[in-house]
């Protein structure tokens, strides 16, 4: 409890030096006439935890109006879902001077007039953003075209995470910057196998365990790979490159080297027994792929564990796909912010944006890794010791065109799918169908199952039209 209050004082202030340390172009005198800044986002409570706490102590003349977005994807009326009609119907309606938006909707946004560049703001204010990620930066401009239109106080970046002890013990090279997903699989063949499931170790595994459509769906994802197109609403599963995956994958699991969950795994008990089912938490795995919130779990289950055996950590930059090793898919940008065009509150709404995207809210947010890194460079380069640089080396590559694809297929469709995976998933793994039939089965069936979803929406919107 003492360390609670102590943990609340320390950072009341913390945020009170950051009011009184900071100056902005705009000001932030308490005498300031007030004004009101409308901000798009999904979840106020989650706003005010994240951003709005420290933006009012900043700007105190500056009433916050949280739009939610949650009618955003109301589908009560049976219609095809169009995310970029919903978004510029919302837009229109609720008139918000900040938005938050995706990276797929930027270039929608952009085509119908509704962003306003920031380039010359950033350039009125002399905004430095000299450590913000140029990486970054660079793939946010490509959503707009070349322009900047939006800003990210942070992103969420995938690497290689590895425990060096194994690697040493087993006298095996650890991962290195750059690595593909079949280097990976080739590096955890070289650990051992044998042993109970509870206590051998594992070269491969991810948080929860993979089993082989999990695997597949996450190097299909580092190479691009989609299931749908969504401009021919056509499944793309029977194809060279998704065959390969699932050859990789399959081959990858048979090795027996890669930690995969039988049943439905961890189904609840203590924190202990919840840090007890993470294979890498516990020391028993040599590598795994995911975020910089697995460092934050490690040093969670050190702290609430007795007898907690801590190993050394280390961190690679990828998995990359081989065509493109410099770049990664596996790294998200989930909170954009924009200013919507013709703004009656641009300049309120600019001081949002450059607030949270600044370096001293940086430093206040880096000091945990549960919500991403922040995207200006050189805040967070260690956490515990451990390097954090390699998850800023890889070039964010954001699907500008598809990423909003998946939500007009009929929400019925994948009551039909799912049991068509699994089906023909089990009699891969079962070596009684190869990949090719397995994924062929999959692409005839799940396409029958996509076209009759999409001729029932249909008669369903023919029929309301005629009420």
């Amino acid at each position: 409890m003492k360390f609670k209050r102590l943990h609340k004082i320390v950072m009341i202030l913390t945020c009170v030096l950051l009011v009184a340390g900071c100056t902005s172009p705009s000001g932030q005198n308490k005498n300031e006439e007030k004004r009101t800044v409308k901000i798009m986002f999904w979840d106020e409570s989650y706003f005010y935890q994240q951003y709005g706490d420290l933006f009012s102590m900043k700007f105190p003349n500056t009433d916050v109006e949280i739009v939610s977005t949650n009618s955003l994807y109301d589908r009560s009326e049976g219609d095809e879902f169009d995310y970029d009609k919903a978004l510029a119907k919302f837009i229109d309606k609720e008139q918000p001077d900040v938005l938050l938006v995706n990276a797929g909707g930027i270039k929608k946004l952009v085509a119908d007039g509704k962003l306003a560049e920031l380039q010359p703001l950033i350039d009125r204010d002399k905004y430095d953003m000299t450590t913000y990620s140029q990486g970054i930066l660079e793939s946010i401009k490509e959503m707009g075209d070349g322009k900047l239109f939006a800003l990210s106080p942070k992103f969420s970046p995938n690497g290689i995470i590895y425990n060096a002890d194994l690697f040493k013990k087993y006298g095996v090279e650890p991962p290195h910057d750059g690595m593909t997903w079949q280097e990976i699989f080739d590096t955890a063949r070289r650990f051992p196998t044998d042993g109970t499931e509870k206590e051998r170790i594992y070269g491969y595994g991810s948080q929860y365990g993979n089993n082989l459509s999990e695997l597949a769906s996450t190097i299909a994802n580092e190479q691009g790979l989609k299931f749908y197109n969504g401009q021919t609403k056509q499944i793309t599963l029977n194809t060279d490159a998704w065959k390969n995956v699932y050859k990789m994958a399959a081959d990858a699991i048979a090795s027996k080297a890669i930690y995969t969950v039988t049943g439905d795994g961890f189904q609840g008990g203590s924190m202990e027994d919840y840090y007890a089912s993470q294979p890498f938490l516990m020391g028993r795995m040599a590598m795994t792929v995911g975020g910089s919130h697995i460092l934050e779990n490690i040093k969670q289950a050190a702290e609430n564990m007795k007898d907690y055996k801590s190993f050394e950590i280390g961190v690679a930059a990828g998995p990359v796909d081989p065509s493109d090793p410099t770049t990664t898919n596996n790294a998200y940008i989930n909170e954009l912010f924009a200013i919507r065009a013709g703004s009656p509150n641009a300049d309120a709404a600019w001081d949002f944006v450059k607030f949270v995207n600044g370096e001293e809210f940086a430093k206040i947010k880096s000091k945990t890794l549960n919500n991403g890194l922040p995207t200006r460079e050189g805040i967070s380069k260690e956490y515990k010791g451990i390097s954090l640089e390699p998850f800023y080396k890889l070039k964010p590559k954001m699907s500008v065109d598809n990423e909003n694809e998946l939500t007009s297929i009929p929400s019925s469709f994948y009551e039909k799918y799912q049991p068509i995976m699994e089906r023909e998933i089990k009699l891969l793994e079962e070596n009684k169908k190869t990949v090719d039939e397995a994924l062929n089965t999959i692409q005839t069936e799940a396409q029958a199952a996509l076209d009759q979803a999409f001729k029932d929406q249909e008669a369903e919107k023919a029929q309301k039209d005629k009420k």
